[in-house]
C-alpha cells in the first residue's frame, strides 16, 4: 500500500486519481455512439445467422415429411436390426458433428462410435465389421478422405448410409441408403464456412438417434445406466440411493409431547419430524414451520398430533430423484419422507439434492 507522509501528499494523490477517473469516464461517454453501432451490427448479424439456419432446418423438416421420409424410415429399420454398432465418419466440420451424433446414439441405447477417415486408412478399418452400419457425412458427397471407407464397405458388404446434399455425388451413389438433404444457404456471409449445413446434419443425426430411442422403448431409467455423472446423472438416481435411512430418519409416535418431538427434530437436522401411527404407518409430519405457526406458552406440553400436517406428501423409494425434486418444487417443501407400504424408511432433504448436484 502507498505510504503518505503528510495530508498534502494524500490530497494530491486523491486529486490526481479523481482527474484520471473523470478523463476515463469522458472517454467512455465519447465512445458510447460507436459501442451502440457495434452492438446493433452484432445483433443484426446474429439474427441473420439464426434466420438462415432456421430456414435450413425448416427445409429439412419438409424433406422428411416428403421424399426423404421413406429413406429415413428404412435407415431406422436397418439400425434396429443391427447385431453390431453404428459407425459414424466424416471429415472437418462433418467429423466434429459426427462425434456428437455417435455420442448421442451411444448414450441413448444404440452402440456407436466415430472413426476418423484418415485413421481408417491407416488401420482403423479393422474396427468395422460386417455386423455394423457405416453412416458417412459429407455435405458435398465428394470428400476424398472417405474413399477408403466407402471401398471397404462396398467390398465387405457393410451397409452404408450416406448423409449428403448432392444426389449425384460419389458418396450418394455408393450408399445403400442415401439421405440426401435439401440444398441450403450457409449463414456465413461469404457462403463458405459450414454453418447451416453443419446444423442440418446435426439435426438429422439427432432425429435418427431419437427415432431409434423411441423404437427401442428407451426410458429414463435406461438412460441412467449410461449417464451416471453430472447433474443429469444425479437427477436419474433413485430416491433410495440418496435418502437418509435408519437412525437418521426423524420419527416419533402419535401422542408424543412437543418437547420431545422438538428434541428429535433438532437432533436429526432436517427441520421436521415424521409421526407414526399404531401400525407404523406415517400419519403426519411436523415441521419447523408448524412450530412457528403454533408458537404459544403451552407449546411444549401439547401433543405432536395437535400441530402436525396430516396425510403429508411422500415419495416412493424407487422414484427418480428428479421426481422428488419436482414434488419439492411444486409443493414448496424442503423435506420428503420415502415410504414402502405406507411405512417411512427414509427421508430426503433439499440439501441432500444440492450436495449431489441436482439443484
Amino acid at each position: 500500500m502507498k505510504a503518505f507522509p503528510n495530508p498534502d501528499s494524500l490530497y494530491r494523490f486523491c486529486d490526481k486519481h479523481r482527474r484520471e477517473t473523470n478523463r476515463d469516464e469522458a472517454g467512455l461517454k465519447q465512445g458510447d455512439g460507436q459501442s451502440d453501432r457495434t452492438l446493433k451490427a452484432a445483433q443484426q448479424s446474429a439474427l441473420r445467422t439464426i434466420a438462415t439456419e432456421r430456414a435450413g432446418l425448416e427445409a429439412l423438416a419438409q424433406a422428411i415429411e416428403g421424399d426423404l421420409g421413406p429413406i429415413f424410415g428404412a435407415c431406422i429399420d436397418l439400425v434396429a436390426r443391427l447385431k453390431g454398432r453404428v459407425i459414424i465418419t466424416g471429415m472437418g466440420k462433418s467429423g466434429h458433428i459426427g462425434k456428437k451424433i455417435a455420442a448421442t446414439f451411444a448414450s441413448t441405447g444404440t452402440p456407436a462410435f466415430f472413426v476418423h477417415p484418415s485413421e481408417a486408412s491407416h488401420g482403423d478399418l479393422g474396427m468395422i465389421t460386417t455386423d455394423d452400419v457405416v453412416i458417412a457425412l459429407s455435405w458435398s458427397g465428394e470428400t476424398r478422405e472417405l474413399g477408403d471407407i466407402i471401398d471397404y464397405a462396398t467390398r465387405f458388404n457393410v451397409p452404408l448410409i450416406a448423409v449428403t446434399s448432392v444426389a449425384s455425388s460419389t458418396l450418394a451413389k455408393a450408399a445403400d441408403l442415401p439421405l440426401v438433404l435439401p440444398q441450403a444457404k450457409e449463414a456465413c456471409p461469404n457462403g463458405q464456412a459450414p454453418t447451416t449445413s453443419s446444423l442440418m446434419i446435426l439435426a438429422l443425426g439427432d432425429a435418427l438417434a431419437m427415432a431409434m430411442l423411441e423404437s427401442r422403448g428407451f426410458t429414463a431409467a435406461d438412460f441412467r445406466v449410461f449417464h451416471p455423472g453430472g447433474k443429469l446423472g444425479a437427477s436419474l438416481k433413485f430416491v433410495r440411493d440418496v435418502m437418509r435411512t435408519g437412525d437418521a430418519v426423524p420419527l416419533v409416535a402419535e401422542g408424543t409431547l412437543m418437547s420431545e418431538a422438538i428434541l428429535v427434530m433438532s437432533k436429526k437436522g432436517v427441520g421436521s419430524v415424521g409421526v407414526l401411527g399404531a401400525s407404523g404407518a406415517l400419519v403426519g409430519i411436523a415441521t419447523d414451520g408448524d412450530l412457528r405457526r403454533h408458537m404459544s406458552d403451552d407449546l411444549m406440553t401439547r401433543r405432536v398430533d395437535d400441530i402436525m400436517t396430516r396425510t403429508p406428501k411422500v415419495i416412493r423409494t424407487d422414484a427418480l430423484v428428479s421426481e422428488a425434486m419436482e414434488v419439492m418444487d411444486t409443493r414448496r417443501i424442503a423435506v420428503l419422507f420415502a415410504v414402502e407400504g405406507g411405512r417411512p424408511v427414509g427421508v430426503v432433504h433439499m440439501l441432500d439434492l444440492l450436495n449431489i448436484g441436482v439443484v
